[in-house]
């Protein structure tokens, strides 16, 4: 994880895991953003484009879709929410206890 100078967005690099580990990542990353934070996801897995946006419907946090910013990588990019619905730690993919 890093944040480039100048406050742009906090970016993810996933590398070549996939989308489990993905999620389970961005889950643990996110939790400790303010809203609002733009978080770039850079992910060579194929199932990405249609995880993530997925996740960001379950949790609440807004998917801004494909970015170009790390080309010729695939990256993702979505906003923190403020009222972000809370997941499972092990498993990001299921709703959390309430």
């Amino acid at each position: 994880m890093s944040e480039p100078a100048g406050g742009g967005p906090v970016v993810l690099d996933g590398g070549d895991r996939r989308c489990v580990q993905l999620l389970i990542e961005l889950r643990c990353l996110v939790t400790g953003l303010p809203p609002g934070t733009a978080v770039h996801l850079i992910a060579a897995d194929p199932a990405a484009p249609i995880d993530l946006p997925a996740w960001c419907h379950l949790t609440g946090h807004t998917y801004l879709g494909p970015t170009s910013a790390y080309a010729p990588r695939a990256a993702y990019a979505l906003a923190v929410a403020a009222d972000a619905r809370s997941t499972a730690a092990d498993r990001p993919w299921h709703p959390g206890d309430r």
